[in-house]
């Protein structure tokens, strides 16, 4: 099961009119390499809890069979006075909302979340679950003391049991630095902890009243890449790695006109009077004015414009993004409607107070 019915509110405003598992990373959505890694691995049926811009999910993934694998899908919301709303029941809630309507946890199910990019090998994690007869199972990953506010801590004992959790402490106060990833395994057992028709939450509710009841609840610490896109600077720290080719299986697409400068079809550049430096993708049908340059680490989606004497450095423009003629963007993740520097501050197009100018280049 992949949990995506969440509204995404700390990558505002990546996430205003998209539902966070779909935020593009090399032009693909984040869950699309999640199913794909699903699949390299053997799983065929995987379950979605949808809600907030839930359409934005289902029409792209549809019945999964591009990847060879069959999907379905929960939507969690009510009707009222006349409007379907989203009303997400929590990731623990959404999962016994599944059992009740089909039995789908019937067999131990892997469950993770939507929003992260990761490599664990699967069938490593499977057989520990197996061979701990482990009721739940969380998989942790080491982080540095400095950043443990930013998860969920596991503190568990040396076989693995575990003993507490903690929700974001300061580092001082950190009892673990194993962090939860948010993969979990279960057995059906673990889904009648969960009342049915409540909000309910895996981390916050239902790992306490596994640990509470002292069942065969473990964390298993895995070394492998989890690069959780929780922020807003999260998601351009991902963006400067996998462009410079730090993770692995995620490749460039288009085709290398130079090296390390990537272009998808019918881009107009005149190579002799633009400045670029990469890695650099330029999607397709983009352009660059004489006299611009683009500096690397760099993606500019399909469609996008950049008018004479700009500079685009270090940044991501969204597909159909203009930037302004003799404009200086760094550092930036930009949308034809607003821009966020790297610390996750936003602004809007428009705004007078704000002294760089762009826009939309289908305009």
């Amino acid at each position: 099961m992949i949990l995506a019915a969440g509204q995404g509110t700390r990558v505002r405003p990546l996430t205003k009119d998209l539902p966070k598992p779909m935020v593009p990373i090399l032009g693909k959505p984040v869950m699309e390499y999640l199913i794909e890694h699903l699949a390299r691995h053997g799983v065929r049926q995987i379950m979605v809890n949808v809600a907030y811009n839930h359409r934005k999910i289902e029409d792209y993934f549809r019945d999964g069979h591009r990847w060879g694998v069959e999907i379905g899908y929960s939507y969690e919301g009510v009707y009222d006075h006349g409007d379907i709303l989203p009303r997400p029941l929590g990731s623990a809630g959404g999962m016994r909302h599944i059992q009740d309507q089909s039995g789908f946890f019937d067999d131990t199910t892997l469950v993770l979340c939507g929003d992260a990019l990761i490599d664990l090998d699967f069938g490593a994690a499977l057989e520990q679950h197996q061979r701990q007869g482990a009721l739940a199972s969380v998989i942790t990953l080491d982080v540095p003391r400095e950043q443990v506010g930013n998860y969920g801590i596991v503190v568990a004992g040396p076989d693995g049991r575990v003993q507490s959790f903690q929700e974001k402490p300061q580092p001082h106060e950190a009892k673990s630095t194993q962090a939860s990833t948010g993969i979990y395994i279960f057995e059906p057992a673990a889904l009648d902890l969960i009342p049915s028709g409540q909000v309910f939450d895996i981390g916050s509710q239902l790992f306490p009243l596994l640990v509470e009841r002292d069942l065969p609840f473990y964390a298993q610490e895995r070394r492998f890449n989890w690069i959780d896109i929780g922020r807003v600077s999260d998601y351009w720290s991902v963006l400067q790695r996998v462009l410079r080719g730090e993770l692995a299986d995620m490749r460039m697409p288009g085709t290398e006109v130079r090296p390390g400068v990537w272009a998808g079809l019918n881009t107009r550049i005149d190579w002799s009077a633009v400045h670029i430096q990469g890695p650099v993708y330029l999607g397709s049908s983009v352009r660059l004015d004489p006299g611009s340059s683009v500096i690397g680490p760099a993606w500019i989606g399909h469609g996008s414009h950049v008018r004479a004497g700009a500079r685009v450095e270090r940044s991501v423009l969204f597909e159909y993004t203009r930037i302004g003629a003799g404009m200086l963007f760094q550092d930036m993740i930009v949308s034809p409607s607003y821009c966020v520097d790297r610390h996750g501050h936003a602004t809007y197009v428009g705004d007078d107070r704000f002294p760089l100018r762009w826009g939309d280049a289908r305009a």
